[in-house]
């Protein structure tokens, strides 16, 4: 994974607890899991484009 072994994974999670604490880890969590699912979510959908026609010109091109 990432050419990381078990034990630099293993620190990386103490220094992750030492600087959140305990109690956080599954409020990031969480955040992290719903950004990701939005971003995946936002890469799939295509993109919307407004082809609604514009009455402000409509009216003025009437009007003359």
């Amino acid at each position: 994974m990432f050419g990381l072994g078990m034990s630099e994974i293993l620190i990386i999670l103490l220094i992750v607890v030492f600087i959140f604490g305990y109690n956080k880890l599954p409020e990031i969590g969480s955040g992290l899991g719903r950004a990701i699912q939005n971003f995946k979510k936002a890469s799939n959908e295509p993109d919307e484009i407004d082809v609604t026609p514009d009455n402000d010109k409509e009216s003025k091109e009437k009007k003359d």
